[in-house]
């Protein structure tokens, strides 16, 4: 087994290191702008009937999907941010996906903006414009709430242990984080191919985070063989049940989703603080008793 975490912790590493460089991060942004320059300009030939009919059919025409495009790929680079700090600790994991719940409501805002006219009227897309207020504001609800996640954390390390078994737990979670970013990649080709082939398909976020809350689970049933008191396994399973929230969330409808997408946040919120607040003290007595 100790060759598995070492060839995982090989793998990972450089990866994560290459992906968290701030050069590249320099060099996706400048990508992100060309990338909402040049949607700009394919909407604004296709309107014009310039690009060719094969081309022409799949350009949208509406100049408001260039934003959501551009929110979707943002959203896609922040999910490969995810993937690289499930090795981190279970807060920390929790938190990303709480980011990325708001940027998605953000880009559902954007998604329905692409379904108004243009130019935009108020008349006849009633509807539409409460979405977007709900979704807009749900953003912005999850993003205080995060705020407020961040700020109860606790400053010293929540993983504790002997210092081989924390390697190993850590290593395991390398593992897993590979995988799951070679499930990304491979379901991401999948719906490009299908878009591109004018099929049918279902949003591959929703299917990921399905695979996420599997992962996290996984991740608290290993997490047991290392840390097996009874404050871990409920801490870390209390941190599962808010990303299965926050997956129920997505699948909601409008209103519902902000409403199920701020319970999660107040559900871990809740847990941080009585976990931090009132148990630790009393996990440390404990533990020197027992030692």
């Amino acid at each position: 087994m100790n060759f598995i975490f070492e060839r995982c912790t090989y793998l990972f590493d450089p990866i994560h290191h290459y992906w968290e460089h701030e050069r590249m991060h320099r060099k996706i942004s400048v990508l992100l702008v060309l990338f909402f320059l040049i949607s700009l300009l394919a909407i604004e030939l296709n309107r014009q009937g310039i690009l060719p009919a094969g081309i022409s059919a799949v350009v949208p025409g509406s100049h408001f999907w260039a934003i959501q495009a551009a929110f979707t790929v943002v959203l896609v680079l922040e999910i490969i941010s995810l993937i690289f700090t499930l090795p981190c600790s279970f807060s920390q994991s929790v938190g990303k996906q709480f980011e990325i719940l708001s940027l998605i409501l953000m880009r559902n805002a954007f998604k329905e903006l692409s379904t108004l006219p243009e130019p935009i009227t108020f008349t006849g897309n009633e509807d539409a414009i409460l979405r977007i207020l709900s979704d807009g504001f749900g953003a912005l609800l999850l993003f205080a709430l995060l705020g407020v996640y961040y700020r109860v954390q606790p400053q010293q390390a929540e993983e504790g242990g002997k210092h081989a078994d924390l390697f190993s737990f850590v290593a395991a979670k390398k593992g897993i984080a590979l995988i799951l970013l070679g499930l990304f990649l491979y379901m991401g080709a999948d719906t490009i191919l299908q878009t591109l082939a004018g099929r049918e398909h279902s949003d591959f976020f929703y299917g990921f985070y399905t695979l996420l809350i599997i992962t996290d689970i996984l991740v608290v049933l290993i997490a047991q063989c290392f840390q097996p008191s009874f404050y871990s396994v409920f801490r870390n399973s209390g941190f599962a049940l808010s990303t299965l929230i926050i997956r129920l969330a997505l699948a909601a409808p409008a209103y519902y989703n902000v409403l199920l997408g701020a319970a999660a946040a107040a559900f871990a919120i809740s847990m941080t603080m009585i976990s931090s607040k009132l148990f630790t003290g009393q996990v440390r007595k404990r533990s020197d008793n027992c030692t």
